[in-house]
């Protein structure tokens, strides 16, 4: 990590845990995580989930089972509210205070092993030869990182929407071309039943904006960053592609087919009859199915010319590399790798399971279940953001460029200095080698 960054996190500590309160700002002076008494070591273990009862009591189940399983170790968790969690990470990373597992944003992968937190895994192939390849957090071919669990874009439409004004319904196998997509949100709003056909869910901020958008761009052939050696973000993020993206993106809401900020919450406006088609994730299904029933199908993203493609990668479970006893951690990560808490977690949760063979076990995930098109979406077209450290940067860059070319900015010149940013970012921290 760069020394100025090393500065900067350390300045950062003191206030930090002065705020938040942090274990990692406690006396425990070997600051490894890990911690003996006896014949027994202590491993910490941190998650986001404090302000998510129902996930947190599937994380305490894993680790009370493990616990029970063996003498040997004791897992011991410490839950944060998701908005202070990354900063309790850098502010322990600076502190030399992280503990031995902790979980991580998927996208923030390879930053964090960029910056020194993470450790490789180092399990055996077979705990994830079942994995969807989206759930796996792998940088320079080392896998850092796994989740248990998937979300899946997709397009919910009511089905009487699309049949009323004469609209193919689309499948996984034939979804619809731009072309189709157009001309079904024209016939939608000449229908007259809608007054917005479309909701993008362009209330959202934050991450939001790149997971749910940047798909959409790179189904035109663009992208965020180039690929081949993620150096340069010039030519893909501001070539004619990324252009072509930018125009039929604002283009939706000049044509009247969304606005250019929806309502707070797009599954209530849906369920509330506003709109007849809704890109969101699987993560609203319950509540579109319970209102609407057979009424409500779930279509995969358009192809607008390289293919439909949607984010992937959700939480992941990671191993510090300040860990005193990585073997101890390792043992854990591998206990908790097993099927069975897949399907614990999508019970739970409603989430696809990111092991096909624990996808199976959970019947609306199991092959013909209601759900099932969203682990086929995850398998067929996901698409996990840029496998680099500069991704932070790039994702805040991207997140103004966006709402910049939606509220009607000159899309060209915006495109043209998120690139040139993303460029001299990289090029400043020596191109976020290893």
């Amino acid at each position: 990590m760069p020394s100025n960054t090393t500065r900067r996190l350390a300045a950062a500590v003191v206030a930090v845990c002065a705020a938040a309160g942090l274990v990692a700002c406690s006396s425990d002076s070997s600051g490894s995580g890990a911690t003996s008494t006896g014949d027994v070591t202590t491993l910490k273990l941190w998650t986001h989930n404090g302000g998510n009862a129902v996930e947190l009591a599937v994380n305490k189940k894993v680790v009370d089972d493990f616990n029970a399983s063996q003498t040997k170790y004791k897992v011991e968790l410490q839950s944060f509210p998701q908005a202070a969690y990354n900063d309790a990470v850098t502010a322990a990373a600076a502190a030399k205070k992280l503990p031995c597992i902790m979980d991580i944003d998927g996208p923030n992968v390879p930053n964090w092993a960029w910056a020194g937190y993470l450790e490789p895994l180092e399990l055996p192939d077979e705990v994830f030869a079942k994995q969807l390849p989206s759930t796996l957090g792998t940088v320079d071919d080392k896998v850092y990182s796994f989740g248990h669990y998937d979300v899946a874009m997709n397009l919910t439409a009511r089905k009487s929407a699309l049949t009323a004004n004469g609209i193919r319904i689309p499948t996984v196998d034939e979804p619809w071309t731009g072309e189709e997509f157009d001309a079904a949100l024209a016939k939608i709003k000449a229908g007259g039943k809608f007054k917005y056909p479309l909701d993008l869910g362009t209330a959202g901020t934050g991450e939001w904006i790149p997971y749910a958008y940047s798909p959409l761009l790179q189904s035109f052939g663009g992208d965020l960053v180039n690929r081949t050696d993620y150096k340069s973000a010039e030519g893909v993020l501001n070539g004619p592609e990324a252009l072509e993206w930018a125009t039929w993106f604002r283009g939706t809401v000049t044509k009247g087919y969304a606005q250019q900020k929806s309502g707070k919450d797009s599954t209530v406006d849906f369920v509330n009859g506003k709109t007849a088609i809704m890109w969101t994730g699987s993560w609203a299904a319950d509540a579109v199915t319970k209102k609407y029933g057979n009424d409500v199908v779930f279509l995969p993203p358009p192809d607008f010319g390289n293919g439909p493609k949607i984010g992937g990668a959700s939480w992941q479970w990671g191993l510090s590399s300040a860990c005193g006893d990585k073997d101890g951690a390792r043992e854990y990560l591998r206990f908790s790798a097993q099927p069975t808490y897949y399907v614990e977690y999508a019970k739970a949760l409603g989430l696809i399971p990111a092991n096909t063979d624990a996808a199976a076990s959970v019947p609306n995930f199991a092959p013909g279940g209601k759900y099932r098109v969203f682990l086929e979406l995850s398998q067929r077209f996901a698409e996990v953001r840029p496998v680099t450290p500069a991704y932070p940067y790039i994702s805040s860059t991207f997140q103004k460029a966006a709402s910049d070319i939606l509220a009607g900015g000159d899309a060209q010149k915006i495109l043209d200095k998120a690139a040139s940013d993303i460029d001299n970012n990289i090029k400043s921290n020596g191109n976020y080698a290893f």
